[in-house]
């Protein structure tokens, strides 16, 4: 089956100092159903790109298409509202609520009587937030609250999640879960953008990936062209 372009990016130039930008003419194209990575060094522009497309940056010039629809001077809210996600890196919950009172916030926006059993639904793919729905999202653990982020974003059924640093100060086998819950979305059918460091995990788990260096497109192919690519494996994978 061939999926359409879910994301269209192009051109992209923003920052956040006016006449100093971050993004020098990114142009990325996200296919629906696929699990794009987004690596490259420190400053690379990589957080920028997601918080651009987020909304939360204005674009100096360039556009961006999501579903087929200009959505370049859209607020964050109508973006969100169309079904497109941001979750951010670091910990982005109400840390003395519940893991409970967590997911019922993440659809304030929803006005249907499907909430609680959406709610059943997270549970359901995280039974560990099941037995921790009482407990205050900031007593979990790393992985936990970023297992628990993930469900509050899938309260508003997202078309596509966008993902910066989702493996931030975890220990290794808590990288490996988060990455493996990442596939069983992806799996579920929703469209990821990962920005991340672990640069071999994201591969590992990517269907797709830009590279970006000073805010502009180094290379792009699948995970086997980037591992392929020498000059791309000395500079960002270590040889």
């Amino acid at each position: 089956m061939a999926y359409k372009e879910i994301l269209i990016v192009e051109d992209l130039h923003c920052g956040y100092i006016p006449s100093l930008d971050v993004l020098n003419g990114v142009s990325i194209r996200v296919t629906d159903k696929n699990i794009v990575s987004i690596i490259g060094p420190n400053g690379a522009g990589k957080s920028t790109l997601l918080k651009a497309i987020f909304g939360l940056l204005k674009a100096g010039s360039g556009k961006i298409y999501f579903q087929e629809k200009d959505v370049t001077n859209h607020k964050p809210i109508e973006r969100l509202k169309m079904g497109l996600m941001y979750i951010p890196q670091g910990r982005c919950n109400f840390p003395k609520m519940s893991v409970h009172e967590n997911l019922e916030m993440a659809a304030y926006i929803r006005t249907d009587s499907k909430i609680q059993e959406d709610i059943t639904e997270v549970y359901r793919r995280f039974p560990i937030l099941k037995e921790r729905k009482k407990q205050k999202a900031g007593l979990l653990s790393g992985g936990e609250q970023q297992m628990m982020e993930i469900g509050m974003s899938l309260m508003l059924k997202p078309k596509l999640i966008m993902l910066d640093e989702p493996s931030l100060g975890l220990e290794p086998k808590k990288i490996q879960l988060v990455f493996q819950m990442i596939k069983e979305l992806n799996e579920g059918g929703s469209t990821i953008i990962v920005v991340e460091q672990n640069v071999r995990k994201a591969l590992e788990f990517s269907h797709y990936s830009f590279v970006l260096a000073l805010g502009k497109n180094r290379f792009e192919g699948t995970p086997s062209q980037v591992l392929g690519n020498p000059e791309i494996r000395t500079l960002y994978l270590g040889g």
